[in-house]
Order: structure tokens, then C-alpha cells, then sequence
């Protein structure tokens, strides 16, 4: 085991919270080794004024981090899953997904306790188009707005009264300490989580293989499993943060049961399938449900954002 380990990590509350619980994990199985965290800020750190669907996608909070490895700077990355893209640079991979926190959505106001709750019109801020699409279904009466920054930000910006409600990740609350400020969590059957919600991931070189087999013991194979399902799905729809696109996969036994959906960015358009499968061949499951959302009418609504057609 080398005797320093430098993890590159954004340098949010949320993401440093994430880092230091890995950091502490490996420094208690290895006291002798050296664990520091490179806070690196990413181009989605910068850019706060602009829907992330507008500026590029999810690799904005991954690109400077990933560049730091290949260049060696740091070792190893801790990304919240939900924000790694499908495809990675050759010489890196996701050796290692641990153990998922609750992978909902959480609804977030001071004066209501679910959708239901909110009077016409009332004003919910959120920077997905996932949740955008999937709100609009639930109350196509609700103004939705687009809401950036850190948890810190948002949850200000609710509490100012900017927005009647907010939509955000339960895992980061959880991990903040913040769960006291979640009104209520919204069942995946009403809102499908985001590929990867929940889960973190642990990015390395493809050659540093020894360092790869000292951190096997942070690996959740039945997350993994999971987040492999739903990762191949994303892959196949060629998905970004251009188009609402959602999955959530659960193991059962042997058996992974996936539940997918592509939907057109204004919401009034949406694919959902579900597919179970043996747990052993999660990529193709995955692989499998996009092809049949996109033969379903997914194709179409993905040709629409996209502007081309999906092979």
C-alpha cells in the first residue's frame, strides 16, 4: 500500500463531506497511510447563473478532476454518482461504487408537506430537467424555476421565500446532517431518481491496480450491481443533462429489477418501462430497457433534444 493517497475532490460542503468520510474509512483500515484531499474546482463550480443542460452537461463537475489524475496529481476521485457521464477518459474507470444512501428525492418546504400540499401556481425551484418533467406531470398548474448553487444556497433561497417548495437529493441532506429540513421524501414510483442517485463512486487509473485491490473493502457489490444497470441505460441513450432521463435499479435475490424514462424536456411527452432480469447480466438489462424505451417513442423525443437520431 503506498503510503500517501491523494484524493481530488470539488471543493462543495457536500462533495468534502463525501471525500472525508472515504479519507477516514481508508485511514482506519490503513493507519499507516497518508490521506489528503485536492480540492479542485470544476467548470459546474463556476458557472452558477446557467441551467447545467445549457453549458454541457454532467461532465462540468468532473473534467478538472479527472485531468488532475491523468496528469497525477491526485490518485484517486469520490464522485456523487449522479454526476459522472456514461463515457470516461480510456485510461480511467469506476473501480469501486459503495454503499447507496437513500437514493429519493426529497420535497423541501417550510409551509407544506407534499405536492398536494401547494395552492395553484405555487412556485418550485429545481435545476433538473428530470424532476422539471416529472413535476409537471404530478401539477402542471406549479411554476417550476431553475435553482443553482450549494445546498446552502438553495435551502437560503427557500427559506427567503423565492420558492413556496424545493426539490433536492435526500442522500446529500443525509450526508450533511440536514435531513431535519426534508418535509417529506417523494416515492420513485411518483419521481424516478437520476442514474446513479445516492451512490458514491471511487475513479482511478486503470493501471494503478495494487491500489485498486487496498480499497476493495470500500466496494458495495450490491450497489454496484445496481448503479451498473442504470449507468448501461444511460449509456445506450447517449444521455446528458439535455434531456430528462431517469433510473433506479433494485436487486432482489439473483433478480435486478430496472425502471426507466426518457421524457421530453417540457414534460408532456414521457416513456416509463420497467424490466427484471438476471442480476448477473445487469449491463445488458440496463442495455435492454433503453432499447425498448427508445422503440417505444423514446427515440423520438431523444432525436427532438438532441438533433439527430440514436443508432
Amino acid at each position: 500500500m503506498q503510503k500517501t493517497i491523494k484524493i481530488g475532490t470539488r471543493a462543495s460542503l457536500l462533495a468534502l463531506a463525501q471525500s472525508t468520510n472515504i479519507k477516514n474509512l481508508i485511514e482506519a483500515q490503513y493507519p499507516e497511510v497518508k490521506v489528503e484531499l485536492v480540492k479542485i474546482t470544476t467548470t459546474g463550480d463556476k458557472i452558477l447563473d446557467v441551467p447545467l443542460a445549457k453549458v454541457g452537461g454532467k461532465g462540468l463537475f468532473v473534467k478538472e478532476i479527472e485531468d488532475a489524475m491523468l496528469q497525477h496529481e491526485v490518485d484517486i476521485a469520490v464522485h456523487s454518482m449522479k454526476d459522472v457521464p456514461a463515457e470516461l477518459p480510456e485510461e480511467l474507470h469506476l473501480g469501486i461504487i459503495t454503499k447507496r444512501e437513500d437514493p429519493r428525492d426529497a420535497f423541501i418546504a417550510n409551509d407544506y408537506k407534499t405536492f398536494a400540499d401547494l395552492p395553484q401556481g405555487a412556485r418550485v425551484g429545481t435545476s433538473s430537467l428530470r424532476r422539471k418533467s416529472q413535476i409537471g406531470l404530478m401539477r402542471s398548474d406549479l411554476v417550476i424555476s431553475d435553482l443553482r448553487g450549494n445546498l446552502d444556497t438553495r435551502l437560503r433561497k427557500l427559506d427567503e421565500k423565492q420558492f413556496d417548495a424545493i426539490i433536492l437529493a435526500t442522500a446529500g441532506l443525509n450526508r450533511l446532517k440536514l435531513s431535519h429540513r426534508i418535509a417529506s421524501h417523494i416515492d420513485p414510483t411518483d419521481m424516478l431518481p437520476a442514474v446513479g442517485q445516492g451512490a458514491v463512486g471511487i475513479e482511478l487509473r486503470k493501471a494503478d491496480t495494487e491500489l485498486l485491490a487496498s480499497l476493495a473493502f470500500l466496494a458495495d457489490e450490491t450497489t454496484a450491481v445496481a448503479v451498473r444497470a442504470e449507468r448501461s441505460f444511460l449509456h445506450r441513450l447517449e444521455g446528458g443533462c439535455q434531456v430528462p432521463i431517469g433510473a433506479f435499479a433494485q436487486l432482489k435475490g439473483s433478480q435486478l429489477t430496472i425502471t426507466g424514462l426518457v421524457a421530453s424536456v417540457d414534460g408532456s411527452k414521457m416513456i416509463k418501462r420497467e424490466m427484471t432480469g438476471d442480476a448477473a447480466a445487469a449491463e445488458k438489462l440496463g442495455t435492454k430497457l433503453a432499447e425498448e424505451i427508445l422503440a417505444d417513442g423514446g427515440g423520438a423525443i431523444l432525436a427532438e433534444v438532441y438533433g439527430k437520431e440514436i443508432d
